[in-house]
């Protein structure tokens, strides 16, 4: 195993074992779901059938353990590296655990955030191996290049969730083959002429586009922004580089980005009916939809993450592209293959979503005045309504069924309440 930078090998030692003891720490006095932590939540569909704690005196520890087992397999351990908080981690882990409990596969997961720490990394690392888990779960594009670089050839199988395309990052030389190592990928792009074909359907003589991403997720830049730009600026379109320096100051920078933005596009496209701002995988700035919609006039607001669509007035109008349920549903899939041996991890071609998920608000399209071409309604798997009501999920129609998780749990007017997130403390 090959960890990053150099380790006092009594160091290491010293930390691997004190989070062998605290791991294994008895969960009498762990917390309950209703109590709160900053990093970790899940949907409380998940507590139907899976009791959610965490280790006393562990902040960075959550344990998933099933109320039932389901079938005479033995228990499976799943390590699952988390780099922060991100509502898309939640949205994620909540679909994989859904999908173990659904295939009646008995599993115990252990959610470690580890700050992209390569200490921390490497005593789950160490603790896993030694208690003979079956599987890693890589929790977001950082925690995947993490892993890439100190893991590969590790003992323990690896798959991603939540991470941007492999390919396009270069971990993955193709789309055809495995790794041929002891990692598996998902991808949460789809190929950038493929998306882009959609965004032409909704606006075929585009004149402006702009690409609203955090400067400090390279992820996002290298696999959505630049080939975005790229695709357009070889069409002659326009594009503006809307970049988020400091997270923490979102708000204000993308209230004067947009602002500034839409006075520019003004000038070649003066109703503005050629132009867009386009959202990339980037939480700070998805976060910020209400304060971007503030300020974007009527120029549509489009998105990669379909979590963005949702009900009520913070919305992005459209979306094209793989949900975080769809890439955790593709993950959970890739993991149950390998913890069940039915295939082997390093041959697993790059997990990709197809047809994308396409989400649409006509609530938000009214309001603006954007016109829906048929061919995405009629491909939308998420649909709300004029009153931004939730009225076709997974391409069916919703008769009494709740609307699922936000970006940011929101739910407005009649809808039905999302399923609550629940933190753990």
């Amino acid at each position: 195993m090959r960890i990053i930078g150099n380790l006092s090998k009594r160091l290491l030692v010293s930390v691997t074992m004190l989070a062998m003891a605290a791991v294994a720490t008895p969960l009498a006095a762990a917390g309950t779901a209703g109590e709160a932590t900053s990093w970790f939540r899940i949907g409380s569909d998940a507590l139907v059938d899976w009791q959610v704690s965490h280790p006393d005196r562990m902040p960075d520890t959550v344990l998933i353990r099933p109320k039932r087992l389901l079938s005479s397999k033995p228990l499976r351990h799943v390590l699952v590296l988390y780099p922060r908080a991100s509502s898309a981690y939640d949205t994620a882990i909540t679909k994989i655990v859904g999908i173990f409990a659904d295939k009646r596969i008995d599993a115990e997961f252990t959610a470690k955030k580890f700050d992209l720490d390569p200490l921390r990394g490497k005593a789950a690392l160490d603790f896993a191996e030694q208690n003979n888990y079956d599987l890693v779960l890589a929790m977001g594009s950082e925690s995947t290049a993490w892993l890439w670089s100190a893991y590969r050839g590790g003992r323990l199988p690896v798959v991603s969730v939540c991470s941007k395309d492999p390919v396009l990052l270069g971990q993955m030389k193709d789309y055809e083959h495995g790794s041929a190592t002891n990692f598996a990928f998902t991808s949460l792009n789809m190929p950038i002429d493929a998306q882009m074909s959609y965004i032409l359907q909704l606006r075929p003589k585009l004149k402006n586009f702009a690409i609203l991403v955090d400067a400090g997720n390279l992820s996002a830049v290298q696999t959505q922004a630049q080939p975005a730009a790229e695709f357009a600026r070889a069409r002659g379109i326009r594009v503006f580089d809307l970049a988020v320096k400091t997270p923490e100051h979102a708000k204000e920078e993308l209230s004067q980005m947009v602002r500034d933005t839409v006075s520019t596009m003004r000038k070649n496209d003066p109703d503005l009916t050629e132009s867009i701002f386009w959202i990339t995988g980037s939480t700070s700035v998805f976060n910020e939809i209400a304060t971007i919609n503030a300020h974007s006039f009527r120029v549509p607001v489009l998105s990669t993450v379909t979590d963005v669509v949702q009900a009520g007035d913070n919305t992005a109008a459209l979306s094209v592209g793989v949900s975080f349920e769809s890439n955790a549903y593709q993950a959970a899939l890739y993991a149950i293959d390998v913890i069940e041996k039915q295939r082997s991890v390093g041959e697993l071609r790059v997990g990709i979503v197809s047809p994308p998920d396409v989400a649409i608000s006509f609530r938000k399209a009214r309001e603006i005045g954007m016109r829906v071409p048929m061919p995405l309604f009629e491909g939308a798997t998420l649909i709300y309504d004029n009153d931004g009501k939730l009225v076709r999920s997974n391409a069916a129609d919703l008769q009494a069924k709740q609307q699922p998780t936000s970006a940011n749990g929101n739910a407005a007017g009649e809808a039905p309440a999302s399923p609550p997130m629940i933190a753990i403390e």
